[in-house]
């Protein structure tokens, strides 16, 4: 008699289950008395761009760190996929990331830097002109990597992070170094990969370029989430700023076209409304002059200070340890 037996096996958790969302949850990591990253929970969603913010200390590095499993967490989790970054069974084909502009041997040449690491991943080599190719640095592909530039640096280490086209990347202030013309190609570079449903998590403090660049943003102080949530939530609705003699009697005009306003601090009306002509007109036919008129535009930076105001904790005195940890027993912060 033959007995067929069915085995039942519990398909294996990858970042196409996940859609290499980064989930974490009560983040954790203290040195000593000193608290580096104080129970952090967010999400970062597959096919966008999340910028991740906060002052010097703040706790940024610390946290990409045990997202990646180069610091082991006091507390909480840190997961790509629904797995902890070491339990990925193909973690260059998952993760991508640039922790340093500085990984690298200064005297081989780019394209052998990238070739070293291609052979140790098993990638193959064509891979890595295409990478040469699209991070715009194959004419210095030969030069020694130690005469790169910061901003080819930058992009060298891009093309690392890329070698096993990943679905995940975690940059830490990529655009350090780079010119303007440099920063508007990254913009439009990491978009086009959100744009292929790749998950984007990019630290900066260059908040004018983040505003132009992210879809969602998490801001940090002192080791513990501030804000989070999509841009334009941050943002707030747009309007219309609009100064006059007697803005109370311009919002009175206002209502009866169906605009709604209210007064700000500084005696400037702010109308719920992106038609700055339509303002005009009713100040013209309630007789009230208008000695400014312009678009609302919520300011980012101003935001984040407020949010971030006060003393940080790293600048009173009691120096934060290294954001380093050995006990993870890796090195490097190019994966």
């Amino acid at each position: 008699m033959t007995t067929t037996t069915t085995t039942t096996t519990e398909p294996a958790a990858s970042t196409s289950a996940g859609g290499g969302r980064i989930e974490v949850r009560g983040l954790t990591k203290r040195f000593g008395a000193f608290t580096a990253v104080d129970d952090l929970s967010f999400d970062v969603e597959p096919g966008r761009i999340t910028g991740f913010l906060g002052p010097n200390g703040a706790g940024k590095t610390t946290t990409l760190r045990m997202v990646l499993g180069l610091v082991r967490p006091t507390a909480g989790d840190a997961t790509i996929g629904g797995l902890r970054y070491v339990d990925l069974p193909d973690p260059l084909g998952t993760v991508g990331a640039a922790l340093e502009a500085t990984n690298f041997h200064p005297g081989r040449s780019g394209r052998d830097h990238l070739r070293v690491l291609a052979d140790a991943a098993s990638v193959p080599t064509r891979r890595v002109d295409e990478l040469l190719e699209l991070t715009g640095i194959p004419a210095a592909a030969s030069k020694r990597a130690g005469q790169y530039s910061m901003g080819m640096r930058q992009r060298l280490g891009l093309a690392a992070a890329l070698l096993g086209d990943p679905q995940v990347l975690v940059l830490d202030e990529p655009t350090n170094g780079l010119d303007p013309e440099g920063i508007r190609w990254l913009r439009g570079f990491l978009r086009r990969l959100s744009d292929e449903g790749k998950t984007i998590l990019v630290s900066s403090h260059l908040l004018r370029e983040v505003e132009q660049t992210v879809d969602d943003v998490v801001i940090i102080a002192n080791g513990r989430l501030v804000k989070a949530g999509t841009m334009a939530d941050i943002k707030g609705s747009p309007g219309a700023l609009v100064r006059t003699s007697d803005p109370a009697a311009l919002a009175g005009a206002l209502r009866v076209a169906d605009v709604t306003s209210v007064l700000g601090e500084d005696g400037t009306l702010v109308a719920d409304t992106t038609d700055l002509r339509l303002v005009g007109d009713v100040a013209l036919r309630a007789g009230l002059p208008v000695y400014g008129l312009e678009p609302k535009r919520a300011d980012l930076e101003a935001l984040f200070f407020q949010l971030t105001e006060g003393t940080n904790r790293n600048e009173t005195g009691a120096a934060a340890p290294p954001e380093r940890d050995a006990t993870a027993g890796q090195e490097g912060a190019t994966l």
